[in-house]
């Protein structure tokens, strides 16, 4: 099977769950014995993944270019998977016309529309606008596709009952995890708390504001000789407003091994007050046996209930700091937390198991593809007016810029 992967950047599992996400289906589908492809239009970064080193054949490619049409048809995948909407929006309506056999893949990572409608809440009040204009263009992007890839069984119920997508276009499958590392430090032996996550992610940035101005000091009221350790990637120009080591918030800076980074800290913060999709933080601390607190939104996806967490499931920054003490303070309680952690990481989201079913769905949908895109007249209907309208418009801009090919 040749498939083709349409990146939006260059992954970088080091910096983002995103990333780690994507080399999560790559090595999936690499272990199947696919023949695997990634293109991108953005440049290779310092932190990007060495794609030639799993084997993987990589190339550039222009957007509003009609070269491009020329490469995919000599190339001819059987799988093209669009890396999050907006690459859908610039190649899909390509790919359809020069591989109309190619199984169309979005893997969206997490629901930007919720996201978006989620971040405007909290900065405006109100109630929750699901049906806002990014909503309009992801749930065409998904609508136009074959199959989409979803990592949250919250996100997959959002689709289907607001949304309206029909399930046999949604495929859940969410990250991968190894078995958690039993031989870690202890609860005694671990000290400080930690956060950590990409700032170029507007959750992550607002998370660490928020608790260095609302919850941090409610902590340090209590446990005074205890600091908060910040790590992010991509954070150097917040590094001045965030850095307070009188305060004892600590701002860090790019944790090269995270994995390692985490083991050493008694408990990791994520107090994420918008956001969509798995936070990969979570899943750090699940494979490093670090206990987190988190909000509601941090947990979505992961539990039902807080019961399955281990510990309270909060946002009000009072409750949020008092259980983080506690967790702190009780050794009992974190052991407690920690041993849900292991049970979800081993029973929910076990990588050896999810690794096997990605092929598995991708060929079931790939057999189905004639008979669903028949029943997808919604689809089938978006393709024929947007895709065109995207057609003139790159051509156009194609054209102005002289014709590049």
């Amino acid at each position: 099977m040749r498939c083709l992967i349409l990146g939006k950047i260059w992954p970088e599992p080091s910096s983002t769950a995103a990333g780690r996400h994507t080399l999560d289906l790559i090595k999936s589908l690499g272990a199947a014995g696919w023949e695997l492809h990634f293109a991108s239009t953005a440049q290779v970064g310092p932190h990007s993944l060495d794609l030639d080193a799993l084997g993987m054949a990589t190339h550039r490619v222009q957007v509003n270019d009609s070269g491009f049409d020329r490469w995919i048809q000599s190339l001819m995948p059987d799988v093209v998977i669009f890396d999050r909407f907006m690459i859908e929006e610039q190649f899909g309506w390509r790919v359809e016309q020069q591989c109309p056999e190619a199984l169309r893949v979005l893997d969206t990572s997490d629901l930007h529309c919720l996201r978006e409608a989620r971040q405007q809440q909290l900065k405006c009040g109100g109630a929750l606008n699901l049906l806002n204009d990014l909503a309009l263009r992801e749930i065409a992007a998904i609508l136009r596709s074959d199959l989409t890839l979803m990592i949250s069984e919250y996100e997959v119920t959002l689709l289907q009952e607001v949304y309206g997508v029909p399930s046999r276009q949604i495929a859940y499958w969410p990250f991968g995890l190894d078995a958690p590392v039993l031989d870690v430090p202890s609860f005694e032996a671990r000290a400080h708390f930690i956060m950590i996550g990409s700032f170029q992610h507007a959750p992550n940035l607002d998370a660490a504001r928020w608790c260095k101005q609302h919850i941090w000091p409610l902590i340090r009221q209590v446990l005074s000789q205890v600091e908060l350790h910040c790590y992010g990637s991509y954070g150097e120009r917040y590094a001045a407003e965030l850095h307070a080591p009188k305060q004892g918030f600590h701002y860090k800076g790019r944790a090269e091994h995270a994995l390692e980074t985490m083991s050493q800290y008694r408990v990791n913060l994520a107090p994420l007050r918008f956001g969509a999709g798995l936070k990969g933080k979570l899943f750090d601390g699940f494979e490093t046996s670090t206990p987190s607190v988190t909000t509601p939104i941090g947990a979505e996806g992961i539990v039902v209930s807080a019961v399955d967490w281990g510990c309270s499931i909060s946002e009000p920054a009072e409750d949020f700091a008092a259980t983080a003490i506690q967790l702190y303070q009780d050794a009992s309680q974190w052991h407690a937390v920690q041993a849900c952690g292991r049970k979800l990481a081993t029973e929910r989201f076990n990588r050896s198991e999810w690794a096997l079913r990605l092929p598995e769905i991708i060929e079931s949908a790939r057999a189905a593809r004639e008979c669903n895109r028949q029943l997808n007249f919604t689809g089938r209907m978006l393709r024929h007016h947007q895709h065109r309208s995207t057609e003139f418009m790159s051509r156009w801009i194609e054209a102005k810029n002289g014709g590049r090919s």
